[in-house]
C-alpha cells in the first residue's frame, strides 16, 4: 500500500511564480520627466524678462514681453497693461497697436474695471457682456471696449499694486479657474520686474530733464550776451522756437550753442 504523508496534489492549477506577483498599486513609483510638464515656455519667459531687467531695458520692452507671453498663454484677442503712476493708471502696453493713446490714456484708481481691481486688489472675471457691468467705464479711444469677455488681475510688488493687466475676448468666453490662477500668478511674478523697470524709466527721464536743463541754461546765457535781453526773454524765445519748429527745447538750445561755436570760428592751437 502506497502511503503519502504531508503531500498535496493539484491538477490543472496554474501557479504564478512569486517573482511575477504584482505589488499593490499604492507602492508603484510614479516616474515622469520635466519635459512632460511643458515648463519651457514659462522658463524662457522668466529668463528673457530677467535678462531685460539686468540690461536696464526700457519699461515698454519689459511690458511688451509680458503682454506677448500672456496673450499666447490664454489665447486672447486683447491684452492691456496699465501701470500705476501716482493716482492714475496709465496705458503702457497693448497687444493690439494703439500709438495714439499709448502712454497718454489714463484712468483714476476706482474708475472702470481696471481701476476697481487696482483699488480692491482682487481679480475680476466677466465671461460676457462686460460693458453692462456696473464697474465698467467706457473708453471711446479703445475699440476693445466692445469686447464681451474680460479678465482683469492686479499686479503686485511688495504688497502694493503697481499695475493692472486686462485680458479680453471679442466673443463670450469662460475663463477657467486654471487660466485665472495662471494669469494671477504671472502678475505676482512680474510685479517686481515692472516696478524696477518703471523706476529705471523714471531715473532715465530725470537724467534727460537734467541734461536738457543744462543745455537750455547755456543757450539762454548765449542769447542774453548776444541780444542783451533778460533770462526770461531768452527762455520765452527758445520756447516759442521749439513750438513753431516742432522741436524740443533741447534741440533748439543745442542749435543755438552750435551757431555760437561756429561764429567764434576754429580755435587756434596754443603755441
Amino acid at each position: 500500500m502506497l502511503r503519502l504523508y504531508g503531500a498535496i496534489f493539484f491538477r490543472n492549477v496554474s501557479i504564478t511564480p512569486i517573482g511575477k506577483i504584482h505589488k499593490p498599486m499604492l507602492h508603484t513609483p510614479i516616474e515622469f520627466s520635466m519635459d512632460q510638464l511643458n515648463l519651457n515656455p514659462a522658463l524662457d519667459f522668466l529668463h528673457d524678462l530677467g535678462t531685460r531687467i539686468a540690461a536696464a531695458d526700457p519699461l515698454h520692452e519689459v511690458l511688451d514681453e509680458i503682454v506677448e507671453f500672456v496673450a499666447d498663454l490664454v489665447s486672447c484677442d486683447s491684452c492691456f497693461i496699465f501701470v500705476l503712476e501716482g493716482e492714475d493708471l496709465v496705458l503702457r502696453a497693448s497687444k493690439n497697436p494703439h500709438p495714439e493713446v499709448l502712454d497718454r490714456l489714463k484712468m483714476q484708481i476706482g474708475q472702470g474695471i481696471a481701476g476697481w481691481v487696482a483699488e480692491h486688489r482682487e481679480p475680476v472675471v466677466i465671461p460676457e457682456r462686460a460693458s453692462h457691468d456696473s464697474r465698467f467705464k467706457t473708453l471711446t479711444e479703445l475699440p476693445e471696449d466692445s469686447y464681451e469677455a474680460i479678465l482683469s488681475v492686479p499686479i503686485v510688488s511688495r504688497g502694493r499694486v503697481v499695475s493692472v493687466m486686462n485680458v479680453q475676448n471679442r466673443d463670450p468666453r469662460v475663463f477657467t479657474p486654471r487660466e485665472v490662477k495662471a494669469v494671477s500668478t504671472i502678475g505676482h511674478l512680474v510685479g517686481a520686474a515692472i516696478e524696477m523697470a518703471r523706476l529705471e524709466n523714471e531715473v532715465t527721464q530725470l537724467s534727460d530733464k537734467l541734461a536738457t536743463r543744462k543745455v537750455v541754461e547755456r543757450a539762454k546765457g548765449v542769447m542774453q550776451r548776444e541780444l542783451s535781453i533778460t533770462e526770461e526773454e531768452a527762455y520765452a524765445i527758445i520756447q516759442k522756437q521749439a513750438r513753431q519748429r516742432r522741436k524740443s527745447m533741447k534741440e533748439i538750445s543745442e542749435a543755438i550753442l552750435l551757431a555760437d561755436e561756429l561764429k567764434k570760428g576754429p580755435s587756434r592751437p596754443v603755441s
